[in-house]
């Protein structure tokens, strides 16, 4: 398993490269972290390796930058705890509020306290748990649309 193999990530080019394994896609899509701490990670794509036919930002490049950032979120904090395991998307969904115009970002961050504690109660309790992840998208000028993603984590051995 790629993700049981990536258990120890440290700075902004080691997150690059987990993005970058364990979804190719990331890397046509120029995904690169602009910054992670305890509460948030931000993901950065720049507009000319995802415009479509209006000169704005590809829906599709824009919803999976999304997923990726909270994927990556939930990885890393995961990781932080010693806590190795297979993550998926259960479920997406994505709200486009604006265009967007310009190089763009996926801003995540921590879910509440009570949900992160349930969610890491049941993944110790039952080996698999999910918790729900709100990014938001945008660029300098606009926020071009929010998106709730329920992720799953599975333990791995």
């Amino acid at each position: 398993m790629i993700t049981t193999q990536l258990n120890s990530v440290q700075g902004l080019g080691e997150i690059d490269d987990v993005i970058h394994i364990c979804f190719p896609i990331s890397v046509a899509m120029g995904v690169r972290t602009q910054s992670y701490d305890d509460t948030s990670l931000i993901l950065f794509a720049p507009l000319d390796r995802n415009i479509n036919h209006k000169s704005s930002a590809f829906g599709g490049s824009i919803s999976a930058l999304a997923i990726l950032s909270g994927w990556t979120f939930l990885f890393l904090k995961l990781n932080e705890l010693d806590i190795r395991s297979q993550l998926v998307i259960q479920k997406s969904e994505f709200n486009f509020i604006r265009p967007i115009d310009s190089d763009f970002m996926a801003d995540t961050s921590m879910p509440s306290r009570s949900s992160w504690q349930k969610f890491l109660k049941t993944l110790d309790k039952h080996g698999r748990a999910r918790i729900s992840i709100r990014s938001v998208v945008g660029c300098k000028s606009c926020v071009g649309g929010i998106h709730d993603g329920v992720y799953v984590a599975e333990v791995q051995d």
